[in-house]
């Protein structure tokens, strides 16, 4: 449990990150990243794995690169629920979305380590 809040700290770490750093992502505060980063690994554990069944085909046509398509709608779909996260465009989220998944892997390997959990969990 503790890991899975640490790894939720850092995505949010991350978004507040990009937000503060990316024009066309915004995020006024880290209670705002907290919240985009909980409803984020939500919609990753619900919502995405449906998106990347149905979207396979195309996935498979275009050797993978659609799964950044899907990887964006995820992350612009938080800024149309979370209040006060907002991505101007669509091309900002899926940017938003490699870099925020670029970051909490970085942050992950070196808080986490190699096997991406805390201690002895």
């Amino acid at each position: 449990m503790t890991t899975l809040i640490i790894k939720w700290l850092l995505t949010a770490l991350a978004i507040f990150a990009v937000g503060n750093f990316l024009p066309g992502i915004h995020v006024p505060d880290y209670k705002t990243a907290l919240w985009a980063a909980l409803l984020l690994g939500v919609l990753n554990v619900t919502v995405r794995p449906v998106l990347k069944l149905l979207s396979l085909p195309i996935t498979i046509i275009t050797l993978g690169l659609f799964a950044f398509i899907v990887n964006g709608f995820t992350f612009w779909l938080v800024g149309k629920f979370i209040k006060g996260f907002t991505v101007d465009t669509f091309w900002w989220a899926v940017l938003g979305a490699l870099i925020v998944s670029i970051i909490s892997a970085i942050l992950n390997r070196i808080v986490l380590g190699a096997d991406g959990k805390l201690g002895g969990e």
